[in-house]
């Protein structure tokens, strides 16, 4: 893991604006604890002294806390899961090499390993069980075609969000 700073000096109008950036570095050998789960994909690590979001890849799971939306179906079983699984563990991040960092939240996008014994691969496990759907935004990422079977595997199943379900709530997520 590496924090660094990176300062701008801007002259503006005959004075000087001082803007910095904290660089954070996720290093994948390294596991970091759970801090927050914020719906079914997406939760908080502590990196040294910062709380970073991260938002799991390739994978999307029903709405829960968005308040422009209802609470979509499977959306409370799907976010129940990822707190069960992931609260107060530790994880491994993976970033894919051939896309963006962050999404457009500012959020860094990751494959998760449950650090320990059995390395489950996060992303896969709600797939596979029908907390959530393959994901795709913008460019192709590693586990795409291996996501898309996963998937589809599931949903022949009848898994989870795959098996229907009556929506669970007709009022706004909340925050």
């Amino acid at each position: 893991m590496a924090i660094g700073f990176v300062v701008f000096v801007l002259f503006v109008s005959g004075s000087y604006i001082i803007y910095a950036v904290t660089v954070i570095s996720i290093d994948e050998n390294t596991p970091y604890r759970v801090e927050r789960v914020l719906d079914g994909d997406t939760f908080m690590v502590k990196i040294g002294w910062h709380d970073v979001t991260i938002r799991m890849l390739g994978i999307d799971t029903p709405e829960t806390v968005d308040p422009r939306k209802l609470v979509q179906c499977y959306g409370k079983e799907a976010s129940d899961e990822t707190k069960s699984l992931l609260t107060g563990q530790k994880v491994r991040l993976k970033l894919n090499p051939n896309r963006e960092e962050r999404d457009r939240y500012g959020r860094y996008l990751a494959y998760v390993y449950m650090n320990g014994a059995n390395n489950l691969f996060v992303n896969e496990f709600l797939l596979e069980n029908g907390y959530a759907h393959e994901y795709t935004y913008g460019k192709p990422y590693m586990y795409q075609k291996e996501f898309r079977e996963i998937e589809k595997t599931a949903k022949e199943a009848g898994k989870g969000l795959w098996g229907g379900c009556e929506i669970t709530s007709s009022k706004p997520a909340k925050l």
